[in-house]
């Protein structure tokens, strides 16, 4: 999936090899994709859904990110020439207040030759049903649709785009496609100032990481990368920006990951926090807190909108055919109609650094604590109730062991939680639950005949997820029984430095994708029971995967190294930081 992703906290915008703009969703990342070439375009219209920027002897291309920026730099090289073509989308601080506009910002110049280009803008509406109402101005194209309006002003020949013209470039040209508004300066002004703002502020957020000596290229991308799925207005983070990627070829496992699951999103927060950047966390603090009060004490879905829309209805797209006409594309998530317990874990752990983290503005207090307990009382109440579990069973329900794992480490955290606030009386409530808990889970969860923790009570099969009992703290990675579950786990479910995510068929038969997030787990695992080299030697496989700019999607295939599955995948950039982390040498010993 050679694709580089630009945006600024409240858009996205993902673009090729050779420069085209082909995912763009308005007016958020789960809007409308008025650039939908990803997801291919209506029969007869092959040329909608795209921005490019074609040269007519394209020989070769070169894309890179502007170090420690959401920058994206790609040159095109042919006998004529080359162009540098510069994208990002503005974000900096401006009057005391983050500036993250619904604007996509495109500068072109040449750098050799004179190179003969054509630039193509064919924004199209209602996920490529319906093309715009174009007007124009002397410096400005108007795409008009039935909810909304772009405006693209420019220094380019107006004429040149609304006719894909073949012209010579001898001059920078510069492009700001955005809100219908008109520029209050020139668009060449407006464009430098804003890429000088941006550039510096991608800069000085990266700055204040606190990354670890190894890798630090990759965790710094993956850092802005996780950053960039999240969705400042609310707090929500998405699961990726894109809906519809296939996790396999033909298999219509094809979801829409636009929205907010709290599984994923505790992780994110964990690794961001981990780098010290607990501004997200204090952000997404503030969704989850709204998700939990809505819930009322009462069920809580696993997947919310990024504006904690709840009803995310399943709906298929028939004018688009899908990636690489593999449909269906599909537009909102069956999901979040399932009961997923480990939802009600991941609520409390993705809130608990709130709690005991001394440099936040504002820290929650017991108030807040009193509105999470919630989310525990359905913890004790579901832990060993039957649900669809972490990989989203659409038509089986099973007594999951992840889901049990995370109703426990809900009632664990609430006690480290209430013993910091002083609750004392709390904190034992809490303590004895989780211990009950924990008593259950060892004994139904545990396979004599496989000597291994399998995937549901009293079950046989195998689930990579129960790796994550040392991940959160439920067992000691040295422990007999999580060694032999992690031996056994490799074994079976093992493809190389990949990993399958389970043994059993699932609604769809066999998976034959490996899912990246349960790789790195293995890492993980591999590392806190002592086999480092193991777990460094996979970690660099794992990191060769990534594309050409440092990115991962969901899925992989194993024997060809194709990447699948929506893109970028949040679980994925979370599982290199991580695993960095945890592998590194310490700064103290290499300086």
């Amino acid at each position: 999936m050679d694709l580089a992703l630009v945006g600024n906290c409240n858009i996205a915008a993902l673009i090729d090899r050779n420069a085209r703009i082909v995912w763009y969703c308005l007016p958020r990342f789960d809007g409308d994709p008025v650039f939908h070439q990803l997801m291919g375009a209506p029969n007869g219209r092959h040329l909608d859904g795209t921005f490019a920027v074609e040269m007519e002897d394209l020989q070769e291309t070169e894309q890179s990110y502007i170090e420690n920026t959401a920058i994206v730099r790609t040159v095109l090289k042919g006998s004529s020439g080359a162009v540098e073509i510069v994208d990002f989308a503005p974000r900096y601080e401006s009057r005391g207040r983050a500036y993250r506009p619904q604007t996509l910002v495109r500068r072109i110049r040449p750098l050799a030759g004179t190179p003969r280009i054509i630039i193509s803008v064919r924004p199209s509406f209602d996920y490529g049903a319906l093309q715009p109402t174009i007007t124009y101005g002397s410096n400005h194209i108007r795409y008009v649709g039935p909810r909304l309006t772009m405006r693209l002003t420019t220094d380019a020949p107006i004429d040149y785009i609304l006719d894909r013209t073949t012209f010579n470039l001898h001059e920078p040209l510069n492009f700001v496609l955005g809100p219908d508004e008109t520029l209050t300066d020139s668009v060449s002004s407006f464009a430098r100032f804003e890429f000088e703002q941006t550039e510096y502020y991608w800069r000085a957020w990266v700055h204040r990481l606190a990354i670890p000596f190894e890798w630090q290229e990759a965790v710094i991308r993956a850092a802005i990368t996780l950053k960039l799925c999240t969705y400042e207005p609310t707090g929500a983070i998405v699961a990726a920006v894109t809906t519809s990627i296939p996790e396999a070829p033909y298999t219509q496992r094809n979801w829409d990951y636009r929205f907010c699951w709290i599984r994923d999103a505790y992780f994110v927060v964990r690794a961001l926090n981990s780098l010290s950047a607990v501004r997200t966390m204090e952000n997404y603090f503030r969704w989850l807190m709204n998700v939990v009060a809505n819930s009322n004490g009462d069920h809580i879905q696993p997947v919310y909108g990024v504006g904690l829309e709840s009803d995310l209805t399943e709906h298929i797209v028939s004018s688009l055919p899908g990636y690489r006409g593999m449909g269906p594309v599909r537009r909102g998530n069956q999901a979040f109609e399932h009961l997923q317990h480990d939802s009600y874990g991941n609520v409390v752990l993705g809130a608990a650094q709130a709690f005991l983290d001394c440099r936040l503005l504002s820290r929650p207090g017991a108030s807040e604590f009193e509105l999470l307990e919630r989310a525990g009382h359905q913890s004790i109440k579901l832990f060993d109730k039957p649900d669809a579990g972490m990989w989203e069973l659409r038509f089986s329900a099973k007594i999951h062991t992840t889901s049990s794992l995370m109703c426990w480490a809900a009632c664990d955290r609430l006690a480290r939680i209430a013993y910091h606030l002083g609750l004392r009386d709390r904190y034992a409530y809490w303590r004895e639950k989780s211990e009950a808990i924990k008593a259950v889970i060892l004994d139904r969860a545990w396979s004599e005949k496989r000597q291994s923790f399998v995937e549901s009570f009293e079950g046989e099969m195998l689930d990579a997820g129960v790796l994550l009992m040392a991940e959160v703290g439920f067992i000691d990675p040295s422990d007999p029984r999580f060694i032999s579950t992690l031996s056994l786990t490799e074994k079976t479910l093992g493809r190389g430095a990949f990993m399958m995510r389970y043994e059993a068929p699932d609604d769809f038969g066999p998976p034959d994708t490996a899912f990246n997030i349960c790789a790195f787990w293995r890492v993980t695992a591999l590392a806190r029971s002592g086999r480092k080299e193991d777990a460094r030697a996979i970690f660099e496989t794992l990191l060769a995967s990534r594309n050409h700019v440092g990115l991962m999607s969901e899925d992989i295939k194993p024997d060809t190294g194709e990447a699948w599955g929506n893109f970028p995948q949040t679980y994925s950039m979370v599982g290199i930081i991580n695993a960095a982390r945890l592998l590194s040498s310490s700064w103290d010993v290499e300086i």
